[in-house]
């Protein structure tokens, strides 16, 4: 559904921000350990992150990655997905066409249009807080 460097974008965000909670600052090894992603490919996934204003990066030697606890309650699993993948899971053709629309549909259109919208709405709602209270109370987890 999501692109690999949406799922490293979104799992290192999340783990980011937990750190953060805890008044911790990461560093790229840690987080591509964490979310078991090669290193480049992470540092390009969290270039993106910092030039949307998901996460910070902190320069020097006691620098690394963090996210303001404060806002966590205002950063939306949609922001990151438009980050790194843009907003083509709510415009693209699930089979690819394209051109695909009311006026022009796929064979699936109609189909996945629900599913489409309902998505949009949990990517929409679903905070970063939401995903760490999920974790921190077992109910999900980020690496297996």
């Amino acid at each position: 559904m999501f692109s690999k460097a949406c799922e490293y974008g979104i799992k290192s965000s999340i783990y980011i921000a937990r750190e953060s909670i805890s008044g911790n600052r990461v560093n790229l090894k840690q987080i591509a350990a964490s979310v078991s992603s090669p290193e480049a490919y992470t540092a390009k996934i969290l270039q993106q992150l910092v030039k949307s204003g998901i996460i910070t990066s902190v320069k020097g030697k006691m620098g690394g990655f963090e996210m303001n606890p404060d806002t966590l309650k205002d950063i939306k699993l949609v922001d990151i997905i438009k980050s790194i993948d843009g907003d083509g899971l709510y415009h693209s053709c699930i089979l690819g066409l394209n051109e695909c629309d009311a006026k022009k549909p796929c064979a699936l259109h109609s189909r996945v249009f629900t599913i489409r919208k309902n998505l949009q709405r949990m990517l929409e709602i679903t905070t970063m807080n939401d995903l760490i209270d999920d974790i921190d109370n077992g109910l999900a987890f980020l690496k297996h």
